[in-house]
């Protein structure tokens, strides 16, 4: 090959020469810049975070085996002579079962079942949160203080959706006062740090069978509720 030849032959595999060769912007797989990809997740994070860091849902009780039984009781209508039956169990799906039967002979009519007494750390502005599934009746829960009344306790009502799991949420200032099931004026509200145990009771006039099932109980403590 003469030098003009060798001069005039291109390699057909090699780029085109350019004059000058542009860079190219890096792309994500929808096509748009990485660099405004990252701008906009950081922007995403800073105005997502703050409400994420102000809301903690704190576990309080679970149910991961037959000995979470030694933390809870049921206290039913016989200590007033009444015959309704309230009995619990820790479940193989590791929940709490609280069945029985209601009944309204001797003036009874409430079941109930609680946790035995421990302070449980609640602050002002707290939500209850529970896992449940019910029977399609409305239960209580209830939050127990020491107090010198009898049969005190403040309550919320709580109802259910038959065989449907749901997430009740109940803030602490919808609990109301009462003693022996009668609302209380002017006790107000209650005092989270003086709560000692949390329960559920069934008091709604309808005699028969009842189911409640509880998975878990959590706080859920913060500005974003």
């Amino acid at each position: 090959m003469t030098p003009q030849e060798t001069q005039s032959w291109k390699n057909p595999f090699s780029p085109p020469m350019t004059k000058k060769m542009a860079p190219k912007a890096v792309l994500n797989a929808a096509g748009l810049p990485i660099a405004i990809v990252l701008i906009a997740a950081v922007l995403v994070v800073c105005l997502v975070w703050p409400a994420i860091a102000r809301t903690l849902e704190l576990p309080l009780f679970a149910f991961p085996s037959s000995a979470a039984t030694a933390e809870w009781q049921t206290v039913n209508d016989g200590v007033m002579g009444g015959v309704s039956d309230g009995r619990l169990r820790i479940t193989d799906r590791q929940t709490l079962e609280f069945r029985g039967t209601l009944s309204l002979e001797n003036n009874g009519g409430f079941a109930s079942v609680r946790s035995r007494r421990r302070m449980l750390g609640l602050q002002a502005g707290d939500t209850l949160v529970a896992r449940v599934r019910g029977d399609g009746r409305e239960y209580q829960m209830h939050l127990y203080t020491p107090s010198r009344r009898m049969a005190f306790s403040y309550r919320a009502p709580m109802p259910t959706r038959r065989s449907d799991w749901t997430e009740v949420r109940i803030p602490l200032e919808r609990f109301e006062a009462t003693s022996f099931g009668r609302p209380m004026t002017g006790a107000g509200q209650v005092d989270p740090g003086r709560v000692g145990a949390v329960g559920f009771m069934l008091a709604d006039g309808t005699p028969g069978p009842f189911l409640l099932e509880v998975a878990w109980i959590r706080v859920l403590r913060g500005s974003a509720r």
